[in-house]
């Protein structure tokens, strides 16, 4: 204890009191005065004065350390408060980093007796010499009872530091270490690094989400001197060398030669070669920054240094990763993208802006995303002695690494992450419902190959079901292109989703499935719609290729087996450019349409005897003049769109759907559809016009 500090708008007391029967005097908070008395029975204050903390430091008063001859100071801090204590606090700046700053800040000296063992050194009373600081602090306080000193001494639990492997509780030494200045300025605009880091947080990095940046600033603002030096026995060594004064070598030239070093013999050459083998390239003569006292012995003195026995802070480490990541291997640099958990704006994302400016000057990336936490269904943290953490490997073995990579696109990754089975096979059915879709759309391409068979669709196929699907195929790849630049890969699963569950299986697939099943295998058509299909499986398999990327790849060979190129990965692939498709304004009404028949033929369903398959069913529409005249260009279209036999529009002043009941016509045995044209054939079937001429009969 070097010093005493005082809140320096508060008042201070001096009170007389009774210890044991003897008179003493004691110095406290007017605030605290009636909570301290009242823990010492008898005690029996008396008022004498009082000053505030300003005038108590001003005073230059002093006080005697009760065990050693020393006196200390009283200083003020803007960190005392009258929440607890006396409103007097105990200061070691070599045990503390506000004691520190405040000794800095007075002049004290930065005193540190206790040893790097955790025992006390020679320079404090003989009979604490040697203990250590555990063992110490009991001998202390019964020292204290014994010479009057103490008033009040209790247990009580509070948070305190712990090493969190060994779980054992930490002290605060002020040690010499190595740092590396945010605040001294360098280089030829003269500017630091804390101003080009801030400057690159706020112009030149992109932030995903946007509130990263602000918390990346606040981090940068407050941050002190960054202390990259540790005392371990294992890491990076720091490549300094030291004489018999501790006076230190550590330069460009210097470095350059031990790394070079390093780079043939590995890191551990260090802790076995002497400094002569590690400094073997080092030309004390040329090194325009080496130090007078060694340009003055020669080379001949390196024989005398000693390595240092400092390793790097493993952040360091990592901060400097993008060196031999990305530069080192020539892949570019700097990198798009820095991605990690929300505690990075203080760790990793900093501690890599921060070498990448003072090396090269810029940002070694151009964006930082940031996510959240997993946790348990209840949003507690997972832990396994907790018993609620989820083994990754059984939900690998269970459903597979796609399903689980589904499940990752789906986050709101910006927040904590709810882990729990449930959710789990939630993305199951959803991965279940795309891959089907591809199932859906290999499966009707057994028969066509793109060299011979394809159709030129234009927009003068602009009222078939197959213009409409081009469409949503065009906004599928749009929205997932965005979706993937923006690293909002929620928006690209859902879209994938939605696609293959709406506008794909609830629609167009169910529209086209009786041409692709019964027109002629050649007709335009059917042709016109194996070419669209071809084209949504081919776009489809690559936007899911990032994710589901072993369906992706089985769909892939097999799509492309109808090109002769099975041997040809997905993921040697492009990304799909936007389909350019103008889709006919008409398909909204169309779609409107689509669902009032819908409802009309569930309610025809939810009768007595109601008809249970739609193509049991016609409709009879009456429609207003503007809504005909944009439904009629898709009339053929529209029975199969609402998944009915027929389908008769006639104009009437508002629009009416009546469900026709056609149980009692006659059902071709090939579409099963009672279309009005089915009669007995030549060769004996009740058929369609449409199904006799593909048979010829």
């Amino acid at each position: 204890n070097l010093a005493v500090a005082v809140a320096p708008g508060a008042d201070y007391s001096l009170f007389r009191y009774l210890n044991e029967g003897e008179t003493q005097y004691t110095v406290v908070a007017e605030d605290m005065a009636g909570r301290v008395f009242s823990l010492r029975e008898g005690a029996q204050p008396e008022f004498v004065g009082r000053c505030s903390g300003r005038e108590l430091v001003e005073s230059g008063i002093a006080y005697q350390h009760p065990f050693v001859p020393r006196e200390g100071v009283v200083v003020s801090a803007d960190y005392v408060t009258m929440d607890d204590g006396t409103g007097l606090v105990h200061t070691a700046p070599g045990h503390g980093a506000e004691d520190y700053f405040t000794g800095i800040h007075e002049n004290l000296p930065i005193y540190c007796p206790v040893q790097a063992d955790g025992t006390f050194d020679d320079t404090v009373p003989d009979w604490l010499k040697g203990m250590d600081v555990w063992t110490a602090n009991k001998t202390i306080v019964d020292r204290l009872k014994e010479s009057g000193h103490l008033f009040y001494a209790h247990d009580y639990v509070h948070s305190y530091p712990h090493d969190w492997r060994s779980k054992t509780p930490t002290i605060f030494r002020a040690t010499e270490q190595w740092f590396v200045a945010v605040d001294k300025p360098f280089g030829n605009q003269r500017r630091s690094l804390r101003n080009r880091a801030l400057q690159a947080a706020r112009q030149e990095i992109e932030f995903v989400p946007g509130w990263g940046r602000s918390r990346l600033e606040g981090m940068l603002e407050a941050r002190p001197d960054w202390c990259i030096s540790r005392q371990r026995a294992w890491g990076l060594p720091i490549p300094a060398f030291m004489n018999a004064s501790e006076d230190v070598l550590l330069t460009r030239a210097s470095v350059r030669a031990v790394a070079d070093v390093i780079r043939k013999r590995g890191s551990n050459f260090w802790f076995e070669a002497s400094s002569e083998e590690l400094l073997q390239a080092y030309d004390v003569n040329n090194d325009p920054d080496a130090p007078g006292w060694l340009k003055e012995a020669g080379f001949s003195a390196v024989h005398d240094l000693t390595r240092s026995e400092d390793i790097f802070d493993v952040w360091f480490e990592s901060g400097s990763s993008w060196n031999s990541v990305l530069r080192e291997r020539g892949i570019g640099f700097p990198a798009d993208l820095y991605l990690e958990g929300s505690d990075q704006h203080r760790g990793w994302f900093q501690l890599s802006l921060l070498p990448g400016l003072g090396a090269t000057g810029q940002s070694p990336f151009k964006t930082v995303l940031t996510h959240g936490f997993m946790v348990d269904a209840e949003g507690h943290k997972m832990s396994k002695s907790q018993g609620n953490a989820i083994d990754v490997e059984d939900v690998l073995k269970k459903y597979g690494a796609d399903i689980c990579r589904w499940w990752v696109s789906s986050l709101n990754y910006t927040n904590d992450v709810k882990v729990d089975w449930e959710l789990f096979k939630v993305s199951s059915d959803e991965y279940r419902k795309v891959r089907n879709t591809i199932r859906f759309l290999l499966g009707n391409l057994n028969d066509f190959s793109p060299k011979q068979d394809w159709y030129s669709i234009s927009e003068s196929d602009g009222f078939s079901v197959d213009s409409w699907a081009m469409g949503k195929l065009s906004q599928l790849v749009r929205d997932v292109r965005s979706g993937y630049e923006q690293f909002q890969f929620k928006r690209v699963s859902e879209a994938i989703f939605d696609f293959c569950n709406d506008s794909m299986s609830a629609v167009y697939l169910a529209a086209v499935k009786d041409r692709l099943y019964c027109d002629s295998p050649d007709s335009v058509r059917r042709r016109r719609t194996q070419t669209v299909i071809y084209e949504v499986a081919h776009h489809l398999i690559r936007v899911i290729a990032p994710i589901l990327v072993h369906t992706s790849e089985e769909a892939w060979l097999a799509l492309k087996s109808t090109d002769m190129e099975s041997d040809e990965s997905v993921h040697l692939r492009s990304s799909p450019e936007v389909v350019v498709w103008k889709e006919d304004p008409g398909w909204a009404q169309v779609m409107g349409f689509r669902q009032q028949a819908l409802k009309a033929l569930e309610e025809a369903k939810a009768v007595e005897g109601g008809i249970r398959n739609p193509l049991d069913a016609g409709i009879l529409a009456t429609v207003p003049s503007g809504l005909m005249e944009r439904l009629r260009p898709f009339g053929e279209e529209l029975a199969d769109l609402c998944g009915v036999s027929r389908l008769q529009l006639e104009e009437g002043s508002e629009l009416s759907i009546e469900v026709l009941d056609l149980r009692s016509e006659p059902r071709c045995e090939r579409s099963w559809k009672r279309d009005g044209t089915v009669q007995l054939r030549s060769d004996g079937g009740l058929l369609s016009d449409r199904d006799a001429a593909v048979l010829g009969v």
